[in-house]
């Protein structure tokens, strides 16, 4: 047990990136990553059937071995440490770093978005993209790509709600569709493209996943998996409600305020 990067005077600022890595080894046979937190609001037994709505997974054989040196590496404190790549391997775990791009998760999402073909089906809790990754989402819309984006409606933080919804209308007005999933808190962070090509991870796509954390996300081609994955998108969507264009420009416009504080803070949250 060891505290990550725990307060110091000399060095202030470290205490702001953050070990957001969700990674569980056992015997270096299985090992499990995800969104899921060990804590109260993940548990059934003790949070009941408002639990978060999560996406974990668990993997075996050359993944799991991968995992367990990651794990090692990032404890003996090198963070940009990354599995090597062997032909023909379908699946991948990934750190948003490596030595070779610092901003690693932002070079593969841009590869994604831009290589997608039919459609990207994103389901992210904390929704905050720059500039940049909505100009994609939006250049795909308008090539007939079928982008859909799954965000909570439920909160545990509403200050990164407000800065999701200050992209609302950018991206709406750019062909992209937008669902607001009702149940419960949503924390599920998953990427689909072309129902093929698939990530599952910790990562979030917001600032502080791109530039600040460090994270670690599952890169996979596996058929079963995204179409299981698939499957799941299209089950949460039936209890989601849509935001379409004319619904958005009728919310309540004093929201607009707080859409616009969230957005200005959201390098912070």
């Amino acid at each position: 047990l060891r505290r990550f990067h725990r307060w110091s005077w000399r060095r202030p600022l470290r205490y702001n990136r953050r070990n957001h890595r969700k990674l569980l080894i056992t015997d270096e046979t299985s090992a499990y990553v995800g969104g899921f937190n060990i804590h109260r609001e993940s548990s059934k037994a003790v949070f009941g059937i408002e639990r978060w709505r999560d996406t974990h997974v668990r993997t075996g054989g050359r993944l799991a071995t991968q995992a367990a040196q990651l794990f090692d590496r990032f404890w003996d404190g090198d963070r940009r440490w990354v599995p090597p790549t062997l032909p023909g391997e379908s699946s991948k775990l990934m750190p948003n770093y490596s030595r070779a791009c610092r901003e690693q998760l932002r070079c593969i999402l841009t590869d994604m978005f831009t290589s997608a073909n039919q459609s990207i089906h994103i389901a992210m809790p904390y929704f905050i993209p720059d500039r940049r990754t909505q100009r994609l989402l939006r250049q795909a819309a308008t090539r007939g790509i079928d982008v859909r984006l799954l965000v909570p409606r439920k909160t545990d933080f509403k200050p990164a709600r407000w800065a999701a919804q200050e992209a609302y209308a950018g991206l709406l007005s750019g062909g992209v569709r937008i669902y607001e999933y009702l149940p419960r808190m949503l924390h599920a962070k998953t990427i689909l493209v072309d129902g093929n090509y698939a990530t599952v991870g910790t990562a979030n796509i917001d600032y502080r996943s791109f530039v600040l954390n460090y994270e670690l996300n599952l890169f996979t081609r596996d058929p079963a998996f995204c179409d299981q994955l698939q499957a799941q998108f299209y089950t949460d969507l039936v209890t989601a409600e849509e935001i379409t264009p004319g619904k958005w420009s009728r919310r309540f416009r004093g929201a607009r305020l707080f859409e616009l504080i969230g957005w200005w803070v959201r390098r912070w949250l």
